[in-house]
């Protein structure tokens, strides 16, 4: 059988089966969990939680009940070749995997919090971009009321303010991890700076898919999704160099990776003009200056923060979000209470940064 992709065979069986069953006002979508939400499933994704499925999501709790019914009697046993039920990680059971569920129910459920309530700042930061792509990713194959469409407009990207201090964080990082690696060289330490270029590359393509306006997947798809961004025909050779370089030859490569990002800075028009320059590191004790070759990502991080018009957080020390603060992996996105825990920290760290505490 030849493969199909899920968003595809999702779209054909609510057209063909599904939407036949459903007397009432809905939105049908594939969101949330699955690799064939971000387009990226392969045949060997048919051996769990794939085949024919989607979300149906409607109004009231009353045409959930309702409509689940008639879906549970009505669907076939087979579609395009593929069974209709397998088994369900969730129910631990062979079930089908059309979803009914109130809209403003499954939209908390998938992020953790109801946006239209409670996206303030620090939501923003704590949650994992890859649960956001659970909701602004996929496809809609249908929404009566709109609902849906605008909950997905609403998550699309970040207010400019959270999006400048997350630039500023990834520019921050990077100036941060450019004269450890040069350190490293400088005393032999092969392994430590090998480990520090990789992070270096890892900080210019978090730059890319911020400087996109795209989220960043979590680490299974984080590569497969940065080769479909604008930058990444240039970006890509240079990386792929560093990471397969000699030690003390890595650092330039990186460089002209971050000169690349420096220069497409200003069509982002975020900021006051800031040009990319390589020059020795100046450490800011002692005037000390020492000779490793580092961009200019200080002055990144100035005129980002610069322009940020909320002042907690202009205030607020770039460490970045969730995702540049830890691995946000399976457990941190979808299992855990993490990011709550982690926005009531950001929460009280813009008040004591609004108030100067």
């Amino acid at each position: 059988m030849d493969f199909v992709a899920g968003l595809d065979l999702a779209g054909r069986f609510y057209a063909e089966v599904v939407r036949h069953l459903i007397p009432v006002p809905h939105a049908a979508c594939l969101l949330g969990e699955g690799s064939e939400v971000l387009g990226f499933d392969t045949p060997r994704s048919r051996d769990h939680e794939w085949g024919p499925r989607a979300q149906i999501l409607v109004g009231s709790d009353d045409d959930v009940r309702a409509v689940a019914a008639r879906v549970e009697a009505g669907l076939p046993d087979e579609f395009a070749g593929h069974p209709v039920r397998w088994y369900s990680l969730a129910t631990g059971t062979v079930a089908h995997h059309v979803e009914v569920a109130a809209l403003t129910g499954w939209v908390t459920d998938a992020l953790g919090f109801d946006p239209r309530a409670e996206l303030d700042t620090a939501r923003w930061l704590a949650t994992p971009q890859q649960r956001l792509l659970h909701v602004t990713a996929g496809g809609v194959f249908r929404d009566d009321t709109g609902e849906l469409t605008a909950l997905r407009d609403l998550l699309a990207w970040y207010p400019d303010d959270v999006w400048r201090w997350l630039l500023a964080s990834g520019w921050h990082l990077v100036g941060n991890a450019q004269p450890l690696y040069a350190r490293c060289v400088e005393t032999d330490d092969e392994l430590g700076a090998r480990l520090l270029t990789a992070r270096l590359c890892g900080l210019a393509m978090e730059l890319a898919f911020l400087q996109e306006r795209t989220y960043r997947p979590y680490d299974k798809w984080f590569g497969a999704a940065f080769a479909g961004l604008r930058p990444a025909p240039t970006i890509t050779p240079l990386l792929e160099a560093a990471l397969t370089a000699r030690p003390a030859e890595a650092g330039a490569l990186v460089n002209r990776a971050l000169v690349v990002l420096g220069e497409r800075h200003d069509d982002l028009g975020l900021t006051r003009p800031t040009r990319p320059r390589v020059g020795p590191f100046e450490v800011g004790i002692n005037d000390a200056v020492r000779p490793y070759q580092v961009i200019n990502a200080g002055d990144f991080v100035q005129a980002l923060r610069a322009a940020i018009a909320d002042p907690a957080l202009r205030a607020t020390v770039p460490v970045g979000g969730i995702d540049q603060l830890t691995h946000a992996d399976d457990s941190v996105v979808t299992h855990t209470d993490w990011p709550d825990l982690l926005a009531l920290v950001y929460r009280d760290e813009l008040r004591r940064a609004d108030t100067g505490g």
